[in-house]
């Protein structure tokens, strides 16, 4: 769940790639941009943005990024495929996981079970 190396670098990028587009969409919509979502949607995005980006609660905030990207793909049908991607980017966090490098990681990292022979 927290690999190291090459394969944890390559969790970073896919979180920091599933990240930024929600993070920009919504703060853009909060600066004034007309959009149909609504203040509270856009700070949903923005939030959830900012949790894929540190890697904390990663599957929950993978999870609401499928149930943002869907949701959008239902209500507009604007750029479906994009939002298709983006949408399989969250569920592809939720099956891999964050990473080392991130707040999973040094919350809930791998420990050390020693079991004594008797």
């Amino acid at each position: 769940m927290f690999p190291g190396g090459w394969p944890g670098a390559g969790l970073l990028v896919l979180r920091v790639a599933a990240a930024i587009p929600l993070m920009l969409s919504g703060s853009l919509d909060l600066r004034g941009v007309p959009h149909s979502l609504g203040y509270a949607t856009q700070f949903i995005a923005v939030s959830d943005g900012v949790l894929l980006l540190v890697g904390l609660w990663t599957p929950v905030a993978g999870t609401l990024k499928t149930v943002i990207e869907v949701w959008i793909i239902l209500s507009s049908g604007d750029a479906m495929v994009a939002h298709l991607l983006r949408a399989m980017l969250g569920v592809s966090l939720v099956m891999l996981g964050p990473g080392a490098w991130s707040v999973d990681a040094r919350l809930f990292g791998r420990k050390r079970i020693d079991i004594r022979s008797r």
